[in-house]
């Protein structure tokens, strides 16, 4: 199942444990349990600190447990985790020896101090890419809150209980039989929804004090500008959500000059890597909740630290549609991702919503899969490149409805039936019956926490001068979260790297 070049690989990840990792495995007769069998044993046989075991006990699919002094018996694999979740268990068996990339003290205590026993089982497909984020997220909570425990379960191998909860999307959160998230998540916003929906014991704030720079976002914006800054001797401080930001989520990167081809991931290591050569201080999984006119920032986490000058280089989300139903009917005929949840939909009928070079790709991906596509346009042409236009308009079972504005989600209660919409050449209402919804109508900026500090346009984009400076003094703004035309990696680089020369420039003009 593993090469020995992947072998190798993981003996150089497992050569940090210190501790002893059990991979507990139930036995089944089940038919993919020898590739189990066979995946844990060449795991295994990678570390001498790592050990299979069996329990003894039957279990009609394939499962095991990650076992060790800190994760105990409370992460669980149901099913085989290859594709992308392969990672989830190379990076469960670090986090259960405490080792890998961990957060810093302050996210530990907000994660140790939900004081509510919880089990949260995460339904995965092993060819979604958002999934292995939120199961790496909820395992590593696992490891450092004993009240938390976590199960991955392929769908593949649980089809009557996806049945049963109504799932139509990965990856699909469940506690106590309840859908309690649905999507693309990261472990800071996993951590606050928990925080909202279970006890939790109070943490002390923390002033973080004073800087000279303070850059929000880490993406290749936000990492140009720190470096920029460090390499000017500023004091730095760089908050997140995540490393890499929106990169993250970028497979193949053709466009990045000088380097041919690499992927998302990747190069948000190549940032992480870099920034790390110089004096920043990086606090990852945070958000921030607000910005004073005093240039001071407070944390969602509680801590507050004050900066001479901000960099805003928070990038950009998917868009909603805003309507009724959306929301309600997220991860059960509502989804965001096609390459995710398309499998969900195999021989039925699906909608696109938006004609831009996404829309049209979704459609084109979807049709070869569905019964039928409905690609919805509220313009009076499709915005995507001729060629994929023409090859939407080929395929048989895919319809386009151009000037048209979706205004109602219909469900039944338990998933997606219809979707309501406005025909814009004689303003009549119409509706189309459908088992899915995808949403690909572009970016939303992040800039809504700075809504009332500086001026935004009519999209919600930071308006920024030619060095990057916005409306108000002291704050600069760089890539996709500005006006700055053509959202590109290459440029946001280049902008970060403007936004810190501009700052340094102020500064020693004051």
């Amino acid at each position: 199942m593993l090469d020995s070049e992947m072998i190798e690989q993981i003996t150089e990840v497992l050569r940090k444990l210190e501790s002893k990792v059990e991979l507990v495995k139930n036995d089944s007769n089940h038919e993919k349990q020898s590739e189990l069998d066979q995946l844990l044993e060449q795991v295994a046989s990678s570390s001498d600190k790592v050990f299979v075991k069996n329990t003894g006990t039957k279990s009609p699919i394939p499962q095991f447990l990650i076992k060790s002094e800190n994760a105990q018996d409370r992460i669980k694999f149901s099913g085989i985790p290859g594709g992308h979740e392969f990672t989830s268990l190379i990076i469960g068996i670090l986090n259960a020896d405490l080792k890998g990339k961990m957060p810093d003290d302050n996210i530990i205590k907000r994660i140790k101090a939900i004081n509510e026993e919880v089990s949260f089982k995460t339904y995965i497909s092993l060819s979604c890419h958002n999934c292995p984020e939120v199961v790496q997220a909820l395992n590593l909570m696992s490891v450092l809150n004993p009240k938390i425990s976590h199960e991955m379960i392929d769908g593949e191998y649980a089809q009557e209980e996806v049945e049963r909860l109504k799932l139509q999307g990965v990856p699909s959160v469940v506690v106590n039989d309840k859908l309690f998230h649905s999507g693309k998540s990261s472990l800071i916003e996993l951590l606050s929804k928990i925080e909202e929906n279970f006890s939790k014991k109070e943490i002390e704030k923390e002033d973080l004090g004073a800087f000279d720079v303070a850059i929000i976002g880490a993406g290749p914006a936000g990492a140009s500008a720190a470096i920029y800054s460090a390499r000017k001797g500023l004091k730095t401080i760089v908050l997140a959500e995540k490393m890499g930001g929106q990169v993250q989520d970028t497979k193949g990167i053709e466009n990045l000059i000088s380097v041919p081809y690499t992927e998302g991931p990747q190069l948000a290591n190549q940032l992480y890597e870099h920034m790390k050569e110089y004096e920043i201080k990086f606090l990852e999984h945070r958000r921030v909740k607000q910005i004073s006119k005093e240039n001071q920032i407070f944390l969602d986490s509680g801590e507050e630290l004050v900066a001479k000058s901000i960099i805003i280089a928070t990038g950009a989300k998917w868009r909603q549609l805003g309507i009724e139903g959306e929301k309600e009917y997220t991860g059960r005929g509502v989804a965001y991702c096609p390459h995710c949840d398309g499998p969900y939909y195999k021989g039925k009928n699906v909608a696109v919503i938006g004609g831009g070079n996404s829309g049209v790709e979704a459609a084109i991906d979807l049709a070869g899969i569905t019964k039928s596509v409905t690609l919805f346009e509220f313009m009076p042409e499709l915005k995507a490149d001729e060629v994929l236009v023409k090859k939407l308009e080929s395929l048989k079972n895919v319809t386009i409805i151009k000037n048209a504005k979706t205004s109602k989600v219909m469900g039944n209660g338990d998933k997606v039936v219809g979707l309501e919409y406005i025909d814009r050449l004689d303003e009549q209402e119409k509706s189309l019956d459908l088992d899915g919804i995808f949403v690909q109508i572009g970016l939303m900026p992040n800039s809504q926490f700075l809504k009332d500090i500086v001026e935004t346009n009519k999209f919600g984009e930071i308006i920024i001068d030619e060095k990057n400076r916005t409306s108000f003094k002291g704050i600069y703004a760089a890539g996709d979260v500005t006006t700055v035309p053509y959202k590109q990696i290459i440029i946001s680089m280049g902008e970060g790297a403007k936004a810190a020369l501009a700052a340094f420039e102020d500064n020693m003009k004051d």
